[in-house]
C-alpha cells in the first residue's frame, strides 16, 4: 500500500474511519477492476497532498463484503467521504484528479 493510504478491512472500519478526528476518503475498490487500479495513483497522489487534512483509506471489497454492503456499494470503484462518522459525498467510476480535488475541498 502506498504511503498515505491505509488498507482496512471490515473489522477495522468502525475505529479507522466512523472514528476518525479528521475526515475521511475511503476508496472501494478490487485487484480486478480496471478502473480501481486506474484512479488508485490518483488517490496515492491526493494523500500526499491532502494527508495532513484527511485520512485515506482503501477497502478490498472481494475480501471486506461486510462494509461495502453497509453502504449500498453497487459498483466500483466507488469512493465515500466521510466527516464526523457520516456520509458527507460519494463518487463512483474512474473521475479526473480535478473532480476529487473538488469534492476534497468541500469537505475540508
Amino acid at each position: 500500500m502506498a504511503e498515505g493510504v491505509m488498507e482496512i478491512d471490515d473489522s477495522s472500519f468502525e475505529a479507522e474511519v466512523l472514528k476518525a478526528d479528521k475526515p475521511v476518503l475511503v476508496d472501494f475498490w478490487a485487484p480486478w477492476c480496471g478502473p480501481c487500479r486506474a484512479i488508485g495513483p490518483i488517490v496515492e497522489e491526493l494523500a500526499g497532498s491532502f494527508g495532513d487534512k484527511l485520512k485515506f483509506a482503501k477497502c478490498n471489497v472481494d475480501d471486506n463484503p461486510i462494509t461495502p454492503g453497509k453502504f449500498g456499494i453497487k459498483a466500483i470503484p466507488t469512493l465515500i467521504f466521510f466527516k464526523d462518522g457520516n456520509v458527507a459525498d460519494q463518487i463512483t467510476g474512474m473521475v479526473s484528479k480535478s473532480k476529487l480535488e473538488d469534492a476534497i475541498n468541500g469537505l475540508i
